[in-house]
């Protein structure tokens, strides 16, 4: 069984920064990415951003100079680093670990999400 939980979001005015985090715990051999995703009302979720096991970091179009993902110190860890939020950021973010469990199998594991509100 793996666990995965998102925190940090919140209400935030255009134009500042929120720190999203997302740990991974339970029977994880190895995970292969950790990647976030953000689901707006009334839209499909997209990928905002993606971290694989020695790669790159990549990112959406829409949030590519703003956003910045990294992993933690801790193990399992990753981090989603928002700076000038604006309104259109408002969403559910989720993170979405892609994991090898103890018992040699791959699968993914999403968390609860996290709302992030921009608003004056």
């Amino acid at each position: 069984q793996v666990q995965v939980v998102e925190s940090g979001g919140g209400l935030v005015q255009p134009g500042g920064s929120l720190r999203l985090s997302c740990a991974a715990s339970g029977s994880i051999f190895r995970i292969n990415a950790m990647n976030w995703y953000r689901q707006a009302p009334g839209k499909e979720r997209e990928l905002v951003a993606a971290l694989t096991t020695g790669g790159t970091p990549t990112y959406a179009d829409s949030v590519k100079g703003r956003f910045t993902i990294s992993r933690g110190n801790a193990k399992n860890t990753v981090y989603l680093q928002m700076n000038s939020l604006k309104p259109e950021d408002t969403a559910v973010y989720y993170c979405r670990a892609w994991v090898i469990t103890t018992s040699l199998k791959v699968n993914d594991y999403w968390g609860q999400g996290t709302q992030v509100t921009v608003s004056s």
